[in-house]
């Protein structure tokens, strides 16, 4: 069973438990079957794009909400490392930019 799809499925049912629909109202909004709904979040069915977005729609809310919290958090830390290492680069010579990246592959050797 993919993480991925078991992940998502858990965060739909939260999204749908927390609106206080059943799998079946969820299922009539989205017009989709409430067996699928009910697989759907248990993470063993795969999904189309369009039927993501028939659920997303039906529970009114956008795809962002589908990744939990720490795993935004995680992101947004490792974008911010990186949007600081690439603006202080910008003020660098070549000569510079060079040793630093002979730096950093000594640095990920050692970890």
């Amino acid at each position: 069973m993919s993480v991925l799809r078991q992940m998502i499925g858990t965060r739909i049912r939260a999204m749908r438990n927390a609106k206080g629909l059943t799998q079946q109202k969820l299922a009539d909004i989205a017009g989709l079957d409430y067996r699928y709904i009910g697989a759907l979040e248990r993470g063993e069915r795969n999904f189309s794009i369009d039927t993501l977005e028939k659920v997303l729609n039906a529970l009114d809310v956008d795809i962002i909400q589908l990744i939990p919290n720490e795993l935004k958090n995680e992101t947004n830390i490792k974008q911010e490392a990186i949007d600081s290492f690439i603006f202080g680069l910008g003020n660098l010579s070549n000569d510079q930019i060079k040793t630093i990246q002979k730096i950093n592959t000594d640095i990920f050797n050692l970890l």
